[in-house]
């Protein structure tokens, strides 16, 4: 009976027990399948080390996402080469606004990195599949010694303007994460050495690879209502901003790197260089049923109070599971809606 108790008790300070999401740079169980997986061979170096901080090639072998009530959870699988390679992420989370073509004038991050790939006053920018139209901008790199993480954030106003800036540092793995003030949180789980490999544009599955790129993101923060597709675009760029890599979710169906980023069309490219996260499915109506057994009651409470501390269990979307959380569970006790 002890042995019992002491297995419930460790299942229960599981972050993954009921398929809870950790932001640690590993895809959990919560996510279930990837979305997407790389059909091209990296043409920015095949990352081959397996550790967890430095990378010597960059590649995206595949994406994986999930959302709940408050936040979105994104995976991609693969590495960053630790030489501050960038990894770019455009977010669609608002219907009909955002830009389709990059404009000149957003905001100011990353030293201008966002703008070098917007229009330069000659009608060029970076253009989108048609059916894309991001509203939000991350950025994020790698390297030095010691080694260290680096990320920014911005709005895309469809005219353009808005804010944005720098996010702050953080490390590698569970142990790296960065959590920013406005609750967006992300590291990198570098150890990958499988997935696509060689130098060129040859066809080469990522099938496999579950470490990369991990980031969580208030809902709230990116807009998002229930019932709206919510789509990304997301591949590697170089040191400057101005050199796209072949590496591209969704993946390119086998080119080579595509270069100079503000004369990138991705709408010429064939298929979907972008991927569904959430393809207006509504979110349940119960998310504080942690356990999944149907009612708010003792089952949750026992999740909570394993999970304090750390994110598994973040009901509030705080990045952490405190007192906030238990306040949420308690106040939705009892069987959950129809």
């Amino acid at each position: 009976m002890k042995a019992q108790i002491v297995t419930l008790a460790l299942l229960l300070a599981s972050p993954s027990a009921f398929g809870q999401i950790v932001v640690d740079g590993i895809a959990d169980i919560g996510y279930g399948k990837a979305l997407s997986v790389q059909n091209t061979e990296t043409g920015f170096g095949d990352a081959n080390i397996a550790m967890m901080n430095y990378a010597n090639g960059s590649e995206i072998d595949g994406v994986f996402a999930s959302m709940d009530a408050y936040r979105v959870y994104l995976l991609i699988a693969g590495n960053l080469e630790s030489n501050f390679n960038k990894i770019e992420l455009f977010i669609d989370s608002i219907p009909v606004e955002g830009q389709n073509r990059l404009l000149g004038n957003n905001p100011d991050v990353d030293f201008n990195g966002l703008n070098r790939m917007g229009d330069d006053g000659t009608g060029n920018g970076l253009k989108f599949d048609d059916v894309f139209a991001p509203d939000w901008y991350f950025t994020g790199t790698c390297g030095g010694t010691p080694f260290a993480t680096y990320c920014n954030l911005a709005q895309l106003l469809t005219a353009g303007g808005g804010v944005g800036g720098y996010l702050g540092s953080g490390g590698a793995g569970a142990a790296g994460v960065l959590t920013a003030e406005n609750g967006l949180m992300w590291t990198i789980d570098n150890s990958n050495a499988a997935g696509v490999g060689g130098q060129g544009s040859g066809l080469m599955s990522g099938v496999g690879v579950v470490t990369g790129i991990e980031l969580s993101i208030p809902r709230a923060l990116l807009g998002h209502v229930d019932g709206a597709a919510l789509r990304i675009c997301a591949f590697i760029n170089g040191l400057n901003h101005d050199y796209l890599a072949n590496q591209v979710a969704g993946p390119l169906g086998g080119l080579g790197n595509l270069g100079e980023s503000r004369l990138v069309d991705f709408s010429l490219l064939t298929g979907d260089q972008f991927v569904v996260i959430d393809g207006g499915v509504v979110v349940p109506p119960c998310p504080t049923d942690l356990d999944g057994d149907g009612d708010v009651s003792g089952g949750d409470l026992a999740v909570v109070l394993g999970s304090w501390g750390t994110p598994a269990a973040d009901l509030d979307g705080d990045g952490d599971t405190n007192g906030g959380d238990l306040a949420v569970l308690l106040s939705s006790w009892g069987p959950c809606p129809n």
